[in-house]
């Protein structure tokens, strides 16, 4: 009995080794998941997912609409100069605010087609600690990175865009008359003249939108498999 056992084992054995050198279906393999990655994959899960995420912000942003009619990044009347706002809404001047409002968001829009390439090369340059980091971080753990890192870098680089954005929508078109109508109704009642840096204030109100778009993009890929549109990514998210 004893012998004929080790014989049925040895044929057991035997038929295995046949069919799994067979071309018969092999067994679907399950997808890697994110514990198993290398350091080197994890880098490239993530800046991928970064990217895709700034691509589509980007994109979102410079649509038609895509700031001005986006509560979250909508850009309103200066701060600064509020009280050209208040004034000139109160002498009958509210077209004129409006429009101005509606150009600065246009320049934004206009200025945020040229962002996604800015933002893919400070993804590039992404170090694997940054990232590793970046995995056990909170649910915008990859946008903040990326705001501490090329925030600075990227109002010098934006702002040029910015210009030539206001110079395409012709927001000195909206924004000569309304601060000429406040300047005088300013200096009629004793007050002082207001001019605040357009450029600056779009550029800062621009990149400011974007992080916000892009850390909505990165939630998502977070917290929504769908939105892990590459191999990559899906295999870094798994898990989290």
């Amino acid at each position: 009995m004893k012998k004929f056992s080790i014989a049925v084992l040895g044929l057991v054995v035997f038929f295995c080794a046949v069919s799994a050198n067979s071309e018969s279906p092999q067994i679907p393999i399950p997808s890697i998941k994110s514990s198993s990655l290398t350091s080197d994959e994890i880098a490239r899960g993530l800046k991928d997912a970064l990217r895709v995420g700034a691509e589509k912000a980007a994109l979102s942003a410079s649509s038609v609409d895509g700031f001005y009619k986006n509560q979250e990044v909508f850009i309103p009347f200066p701060n600064d100069a509020i009280k050209v706002k208040n004034t000139l809404e109160g002498i009958g001047r509210k077209k004129e605010v409006d429009e101005f409002v509606k150009s600065l968001n246009r320049a934004a829009e206009e200025a945020a087609k040229s962002a996604a390439p800015v933002f893919v090369k400070a993804i590039q340059e992404m170090s694997i600690q940054d990232a590793l980091g970046i995995l056990k971080g909170g649910n915008n753990a990859a946008t903040l990175y990326l705001k501490d890192k090329t925030t600075a870098q990227l109002k010098v680089k934006f702002q040029p865009i910015v210009a030539e954005a206001i110079k395409k929508v012709n927001v000195a078109r909206y924004w000569k008359p309304v601060i000429t109508a406040y300047n005088k109704a300013s200096f009629l009642s004793g007050g002082g003249k207001v001019d605040p840096n357009i450029e600056v204030y779009v550029t800062d109100q621009a990149v400011a939108g974007l992080f916000v778009l892009i850390a909505k993009e990165e939630l998502k890929i977070r917290k929504d498999p769908s939105a892990r549109v590459t191999d990559i990514i899906k295999s870094v998210f798994a898990k989290q």
